[in-house]
């Protein structure tokens, strides 16, 4: 049984504890990043965020409005990105739940990881053959890796519990932050080389903006971002190891017919079922900004190079912040730690409203760095440590019908409105009920009784 006595937690003896510590490895501790699984399973972060990055939040979208919907109007050409983005994440939300459950039964997590992962690469990197009004193959590859890189993340999130030791409470939030960490740090070196593609493109001997040919800086960051995923995916693959399978039910079909039961399953853990509530309500707010920002500040007027840099300062600044909600939750606990985020989401949401010029857009981006991925990794590692790990992967699978639902939720808000005929900043307000209703739902969670109810299951 290798995998699972890699799997089993590990027991640390007095006379252990009494060697010194070297200070690299005392660092890594602090950080959450002691042993090889951990830092092996936080790189997937660093892999994937290329995507999150590069496709969703900076480049991609801005060369869709700008090259590939050339031929629409802003209106509907906006339109369709968030329906594109909504239809993605609306299949995720459908097969998460079964698929977790089959994964969990068959021992496959990191096999549909790795499978999910090749669809999203693959769909990437055909963006590269993606020109000047080619909005409809654009959007086709684009929900794709939407599709592949959402489901991918289910198995991800999934082996947290798995790897984290039990006998320190603190580090799965450690654990879940540092990857948040290591994604800014990835996805903000991957932004930060295209960008220069893009700006300096003579520096490269690559044709300008103006010239034909000019597209091939940003066309280029698609096919890189595609390789940075591959590559940095693969230390997971080889040094994370497998959790048992748990057995029962493993067909696609009887996962299916057995989601009411599974539902059913997840709320005789109380604490676990009103997070899951929350985080579908508030995640939709955090969500809807990191997908529609260039999108909206392309739409009042900022240039391209002005939102690309504000990407990238949230990149930079949000590492050292993700560390420190990492450490934020060990002094003020992880609840109260996401409540604080959500209360500067709610201004940032008030204050994207009134939004004019690229100071405001580089203001409000600071402050989503400070809180963005803290927040999120808080969650992923609060929802992991109230239910029972034998479960993870099919409980996660509903934690990710939370989080693509919100993905849902708030582009359809945004097409919605700008179908209706009015601006996205009437969107922007809407998102303040996002916030303000997830977190009241958030402070009926009652943490302790919640983590003893999932190890007293396990």
């Amino acid at each position: 049984m290798p995998d699972q006595a890699l799997w089993a937690p590990r027991l640390y003896t007095h006379t252990m504890l009494e060697q010194p510590v070297p200070p690299k490895r005392a660092f890594l501790s602090r950080i959450g990043l002691s042993r090889p699984e951990l830092r092996a399973w936080a790189l997937y972060d660093w892999a994937n965020s290329a995507f999150m990055t590069v496709i969703v939040t900076a480049v991609f979208p801005i060369y869709y409005s700008g090259v590939a919907a050339a031929g629409l109007d802003e209106k509907t050409a906006t339109a369709y990105y968030a329906a594109a983005s909504a239809v993605a994440l609306l299949a995720v939300a459908l097969i998460a739940p079964p698929l977790g459950a089959v994964a969990d039964a068959r021992g496959r997590r990191k096999r549909f990881l790795a499978g999910f992962a090749i669809l999203g690469i693959l769909s990437t990197a055909a963006l590269f053959f993606v020109e000047g009004g080619d909005w409809k193959l654009a959007l086709v590859c684009f929900a794709i890796g939407n599709f592949g890189a959402g489901a991918s993340t289910i198995f991800y999130d999934s082996l947290l519990a798995h790897i984290s030791d039990p006998g320190e409470p603190d580090e799965i939030d450690r654990v879940s932050a540092a990857g948040f960490a290591l994604g800014y740090v990835g996805g903000g070196l991957l932004l930060a080389i295209s960008l220069t593609w893009i700006t300096s493109p003579a520096t490269f001997g690559l044709p300008a903006t103006d010239e034909p040919g000019g597209t091939i800086g940003p066309r280029l960051s698609f096919v890189a971002a595609s390789i940075w995923w591959l590559i940095f995916s693969i230390p997971l693959m080889r040094k994370v190891p497998e959790p048992p399978a748990t057995g029962g039910e493993s067909s696609l079909v009887s996962s299916f017919l057995g989601l009411a039961k599974t539902l059913a399953e997840i709320r005789r853990f109380p604490q676990a079922f009103l997070l899951l509530l929350a985080f579908l309500i508030y995640n939709d707010g955090i969500l809807t900004i990191i997908r529609m920002a260039t999108i909206y500040g392309k739409g009042i007027g900022l240039e391209s190079s002005q939102m690309i840099f504000a990407v990238l300062l949230v990149q930079f600044i949000g590492v050292p912040c993700s560390f420190l909600f990492g450490g934020l939750a060990s002094t003020l606990g992880s609840k109260r730690a996401i409540g604080l985020g959500l209360c500067v989401y709610l201004v940032v949401a008030l204050l994207g409203y009134f939004m004019e010029t690229a100071t405001h857009f580089y203001c409000l981006a600071a402050l989503v760095a400070l809180v963005q991925g803290g927040t999120q990794a808080l969650s992923r590692s609060l929802f992991a440590s109230l239910i029972p790990r034998q479960k993870s992967a099919e409980f996660f699978g509903f934690y990710a019908v939370g989080e693509k639902f919100a993905g849902v939720l708030g582009p359809t808000l945004f097409a919605t409105v700008l179908f209706a005929g009015e601006s996205s900043r009437v969107a922007m307000l809407w998102l303040m009920l996002f916030f303000i209703g997830g977190g009241f739902v958030l402070s009926m969670v009652d943490v302790e009784k919640g983590r003893q109810q999932a190890r007293n299951a396990e």
